[in-house]
């Protein structure tokens, strides 16, 4: 691939042939043939940390895409297609199966925090410190439930750290984050948002992890996807159960 910089027609150049498959908040997927996409930032920066935790987790045995190449500047990853429905799709589909969906994104935090992050790998950004592989963004829209079992996508804000600081963003996540879908897949996620979060915190020690929701809550407002209404949300459950965590 021709490596080029600047914006307008030079970006342009660097575009992949394949078409575009999906765009998340900071990234664009494009189709790349053979079971592959390549993955690029919005924002055209290097994202080659986050091929190296992929490749660094993969190769401990969690499920994450293969990583097949990344470009000499760091901007493109050539990775594995990972097919099937996210969990949040298997939720909205068979919301019987929830009990199960959380213990199993219970059980996906509990085996990645059971990885030694690499003393290179960039530290948490708020939360005590730690030494364990944190992935930051672990809820069911990135967990691809795959033929051959859940992968866990986007690896943006992976860092090394406290694990339970991990699972708190998760939970403000699960309690307060809109999902960026139809009016209609929102109603029907709603009335079983409650009951899957006390699923999923049922493996969990949440007086402890109640410990951590204001530096998780801090942290993520600061992010600029976030809208005004989800970061009140998220303060509302720091303050509901940092004061009573066991409610």
């Amino acid at each position: 691939m021709e490596e080029t910089g600047g914006t307008g027609e030079a970006d342009d150049r660097r575009r992949p042939r394949g078409h575009l498959v999906a765009q998340g908040r900071d990234a664009d997927i494009f189709d790349a043939g053979n079971g592959r996409v390549l993955r690029r930032a919005k924002d055209g920066r290097s994202i080659a940390a986050e091929a190296e935790v992929m490749r660094y987790v993969a190769a401990q045995g969690y499920p994450s895409p293969e990583i097949f190449d990344v470009s000499a500047d760091g901007r493109d990853i050539t990775m594995e297609r990972v097919r099937g429905p996210s969990m949040l799709a298997l939720l909205q589909a068979r919301p019987w199966q929830l009990g199960r969906l959380a213990g199993l994104l219970a059980d996906l935090h509990t085996g990645l925090h059971d990885i030694t992050a690499p003393l290179t790998m960039r530290t948490a950004p708020a939360g005590p410190p730690g030494d364990r592989v944190l992935h930051l963004d672990l809820h069911p829209l990135n967990v691809i439930m795959s033929p051959r079992g859940p992968v866990v996508i986007d690896w943006t804000n992976a860092r090394r750290g406290d694990p339970l600081f991990d699972v708190a963003l998760t939970w403000i996540l699960l309690g307060a984050a809109q999902p960026p879908e139809s009016r209609l897949a929102r109603a029907v996620v709603e009335p079983f948002r409650g009951v899957f979060l006390r699923s999923f915190l049922r493996h969990f020690d949440r007086a402890t992890l109640s410990e951590r929701l204001g530096a998780a809550v801090e942290w993520k407002a600061s992010d600029a996807h976030m809208s005004a209404v989800e970061v009140e949300a998220m303060r509302t459950i720091a303050r509901r159960f940092s004061a009573s965590p066991l409610c």
